[in-house]
């Protein structure tokens, strides 16, 4: 006999996602390096992201979660405690090395199928940069001279040798030790863990285990599209996968409000919980878990997020670089910032208030709040 569906609300549904990426608490991860690779680890990923008009959304998406978050806890993880890494996600992200063993399958593929955006860079090219790293040591862009070359994908890097680096990389022969901004400092990814062997790939059926449960822990309520994200292959087998934990009763379908034809579900124990509604306000990254999937984003909050950073400044809406802003379970504001740091003060391009705002009510704590975030912008330790 098949489970019956558990109503939910949206506004149950926003305070069990809200619980799930750890926004209901100021510290939910401790303080230190240490909270750095738990915030990580329960995230399962934390995007990387060029632009830093304000601070880049790695360090962003941390300090979300960590208030005194410091930016050389994450150097340190990369670099000396090694327990995260970077590789891609739906996006380039760090990544727990505790997770490595399943991403070494798409390692692989990479190596048997490179993507067309490496350019025109041979497997000879690529074998030369990685004995060159094996035999000098680990290397940045900066320490090769290229004469640019034309683009032949919009993706493509201008120097052949950055493509090698790239190329090899995605394939698993090299790791990013160490970041500094956005230099990438490359190395045998073997060397920089000191392995004797290599982690053995996880199966796929442990890769769909691990979305799966990666879903479950950092959003609680899920759908079948917010756990592969872009990983469509895994469809059929993560649809048996929760099939059969339904029928195990460690899942439950869910009926949630305004859902239409999307089927969701949870653990019993997540919607027993019923997390009380956040008191917090956060001013968050465009690309913070809670943010990057639009359709989520539209359903659970009735928020359509605008990224313009790349449409043309005659035909933005809300700005250059918006971010939404959560008070308590509601997103309420989109601030369209940025940081003038030779100024040492954080700027206000532009404030839109959304639907659902109580200005009187809302500004103050987000006015508080934005002082928060104008000391970490600009490098100021909490008082």
């Amino acid at each position: 006999m098949p489970l019956i569906a558990r109503p939910v609300s949206l506004a149950q549904a926003r305070r069990i996602w809200i619980a799930g990426q750890r926004l209901n608490e100021r510290e939910p991860f401790g303080t230190g390096p240490d909270a750095t690779r738990r915030a990580i680890e329960h995230l399962g990923y934390v995007q990387i992201d060029t632009i830093n008009v304000i601070e880049r959304s790695h360090h962003h998406i941390l300090y979300s979660r960590i208030p005194n978050y410091s930016r050389a806890d994450l150097h340190r993880g990369q670099t000396i405690d090694k327990t995260v890494f970077e590789y891609w996600t739906h996006a380039l992200a760090y990544v727990p090395v505790r997770d490595l063993r399943f991403f070494i399958g798409d390692m692989q593929e990479f190596r048997r199928n490179p993507m067309k955006w490496f350019g025109d860079v041979t497997d000879a090219d690529v074998n030369r940069m990685v004995r060159q790293i094996r035999q000098g040591g680990a290397i940045s862009i900066r320490d090769i001279d290229d004469e640019p070359v034309e683009k032949t994908h919009p993706w493509a890097s201008r120097k052949p040798s950055k493509a090698a680096l790239q190329r090899a990389f995605f394939d698993g022969r090299l790791a990013i030790s160490e970041r500094v901004g956005m230099v990438k400092t490359y190395e045998l990814l073997d060397r920089h863990f000191a392995w004797e062997e290599r982690p053995r790939a996880a199966t796929d059926r442990q890769v769909i285990e691990y979305m799966l449960d990666r879903a479950l822990r950092s959003q609680g309520i899920v759908s079948i599209e917010s756990v592969y994200h872009t990983h469509a292959r895994f469809r059929p087998a993560l649809q048996k996968l929760i099939d059969r934990r339904v029928r195990n009763k460690t899942l439950v379908p869910v009926e949630l409000e305004a859902a239409g034809k999307t089927a969701h579900w949870a653990a019993p124990e997540t919607l027993d919980a019923r997390p009380e509604p956040s008191s917090l306000t956060h001013i968050l990254s465009p690309f913070d878990p809670l943010i990057i999937q639009r359709k989520r984003l539209r359903h659970f909050f009735d928020y359509d997020h605008l990224f313009e950073a790349y449409v043309p400044k005659a035909r933005r809406k809300f700005g250059y670089f918006t971010l939404p802003v959560l008070v308590g379970d509601e997103i309420v504001a989109a601030l369209d910032l940025k940081t003038d740091r030779a100024a040492g003060r954080l700027l206000i391009q532009s404030w839109h208030w959304l639907e659902r705002a109580r200005p009187r009510i809302h500004k103050p704590v987000i006015e508080e709040e934005l002082q928060r975030f104008e000391r970490f912008q600009l490098g100021r330790s909490e008082k």
